[in-house]
C-alpha cells in the first residue's frame, strides 16, 4: 500500500453526465444531399433566409426558364449555372429540416445551471459558455451543484485545464449582473449578492485581474499595497463585486477581511492550506461563508492528514472530526502500507483507502490532460541535426 496508489483513486471524481454524448449530430447521416453547387442561387438575400426558416413557404422556382443570350461566353457560363440551381438540377428537394438539427441549446447560447421552473435562472451567459471546452462545463456544473447544495469544494484539474476560466464562468452565473441573468425583476427583489474574495499567491494576482476582464463583467479590486483602506470603503458602500487578495495580506489582515460578509471566497493553490499550524489556515478558519472553493492541481501531496486539513476548510465536517479521521482513515493506511504488515492490515486499509475516495467524489473534481483534451494536443517532433 502507497501513497502513490491512493492518488490514483483521486482521479476523475464527476457524477455529471457528459453532455456532449447525448447531443445530437448536426448532420443527419440518414440523409445525405448530394453536394450543392458553388455558387448561390439567385434570389435575395430575404428569399434564402425564408426559405431556409420554411422550405415550403416559397412557390417553386421557374421551371425550363428561357435563358437570355449574353455576348460574352463567360457570362452565359455563370447564368446557366445560376439557372441550373434555380431549376433544382441536382439538388434534393427535401425541406432543410431533415437533413439539419438545429439544436437550440448549443454553446452559442447560455448555459443553464438552475432546474427547470426554478427562479431565477441560473445561467452561464452565452458570451462565456461559447468560448468553454467541454469539461470546462463539466467543471462549472460540478461547482454549481456544490453551491446549490451550501457545500464547498475543490475543483483539483491538471495544470493547463482552465481552473481559473472555470471559476469566473460560475462566478458569472451565480452573482453575474441582471442583464447576464436576464431575470431582472426577480434579481431586484433578491437584491445584490455580497462580494466574492479570491486568495491567491501574488505572482498571479495579475492572471486574476486579466482573466476577468477578458471572461466577465465584474467590479474588480485588489486588496494589497497602499490603496487597502479604500477597498474597505469600496466594500461598505457595496461598490466591488470580486475583490483579489494574497496569501501574505490575508495572513497579516484577515481579521480585517474576515468581517466581510462575504457570499464566496475561492483559494487558488487551495494546497497552501495544508498546514492546520500556520498562520494562513488560522485566518482562513475566520471566513464566515460556508461557500469556499479551492483550486489546485496537487490534492494531496506527502500526509494524510494534510487531506482532512484541506477538505476540513472548504467542506467543514465533510470528513468527520480530527480524531475519527485519523483513527479511522490515517492509522489504518499507515499501519497497511509497511512491508511487514499482515494480510490483514492490508486488507483493512484497502478497504478504508475505497471508502475515503467515495467520501472525496462529493466534494472533488479531479480530471488528467490525458482524459480531457489529449485529443487536442499534437504531437511534437524534435529533430536533431549534428554537423561535423
Amino acid at each position: 500500500m502507497s501513497f502513490t496508489s491512493f492518488k490514483q483513486t483521486l482521479k476523475r471524481c464527476s457524477d455529471f453526465p457528459n453532455p456532449s454524448s447525448s447531443q445530437p449530430s448536426i448532420l443527419n447521416e440518414d440523409l445525405k444531399s448530394p453536394q450543392l453547387p458553388r455558387k448561390p442561387p439567385k434570389s435575395s438575400l430575404s428569399q434564402q433566409l425564408q426559405r431556409l426558416q420554411d422550405p415550403l413557404s416559397l412557390p417553386p422556382p421557374k421551371q425550363n426558364q428561357e435563358q437570355p443570350v449574353k455576348e460574352n461566353a463567360q457570362e452565359v457560363d455563370d447564368d446557366d449555372d445560376g439557372d441550373a440551381e434555380e431549376s433544382g438540377i441536382g439538388i434534393s428537394r427535401e425541406p432543410v429540416s431533415t437533413h439539419f438539427q438545429f439544436d437550440p441549446t448549443g454553446p452559442f447560447e447560455p448555459m443553464v445551471l438552475s432546474s427547470p421552473g426554478e427562479s431565477p435562472v441560473v445561467q452561464v451567459p452565452a458570451a462565456i459558455n461559447c468560448r468553454l471546452l467541454e469539461h470546462q462545463r463539466e467543471g462549472v456544473r460540478f461547482l454549481y451543484g456544490l453551491y446549490k447544495k451550501n457545500h464547498g469544494g475543490i475543483l483539483g484539474d491538471d495544470m493547463g485545464l482552465g481552473k481559473t476560466i472555470q471559476t469566473i464562468a460560475f462566478l458569472a452565473a451565480v452573482v453575474g449582473d441582471e442583464a447576464e441573468n436576464g431575470d431582472s425583476k426577480m434579481l431586484k427583489r433578491v437584491g445584490k449578492k455580497n462580494p466574492v474574495l479570491i486568495i491567491c499567491p501574488t505572482s498571479i494576482i495579475q492572471n486574476w485581474e486579466n482573466e476577468f476582464s477578458k471572461w466577465a463583467k465584474f467590479s474588480v479590486s485588489v486588496y494589497h499595497g497602499a490603496n487597502r483602506d479604500l477597498i474597505i470603503e469600496k466594500l461598505e458602500s457595496h461598490g466591488i463585486d470580486v475583490v483579489i487578495t494574497s496569501f501574505d495580506s490575508f495572513r497579516i489582515h484577515g481579521k480585517i477581511l474576515s468581517e466581510v460578509d462575504w457570499h464566496i471566497v475561492v483559494v487558488d493553490e487551495a494546497h497552501r492550506l495544508k498546514n492546520d499550524k500556520s498562520k494562513l489556515y488560522g485566518a482562513c478558519l475566520g471566513i464566515k461563508t460556508r461557500n469556499r472553493y479551492g483550486l489546485t492541481g496537487t490534492v494531496m501531496q506527502n500526509k494524510i492528514m494534510e487531506l482532512f486539513n484541506l477538505f476540513d476548510w472548504v467542506a467543514p465536517g465533510s470528513l468527520g472530526t480530527r480524531e475519527h479521521f485519523r483513527d479511522f482513515y490515517d492509522e489504518p493506511l499507515k499501519l497497511g502500507q509497511r512491508s511487514s504488515a499482515p494480510e490483514r492490515f492490508v486488507q483493512v486499509a484497502d478497504e478504508r483507502k475505497q471508502h475515503l475516495a467515495s467520501v472525496l467524489r462529493r466534494y472533488l473534481l479531479r480530471r488528467t490532460k490525458e482524459e480531457t483534451i489529449g485529443h487536442l494536443m499534437m504531437a511534437r517532433k524534435i529533430m536533431l541535426c549534428f554537423v561535423q
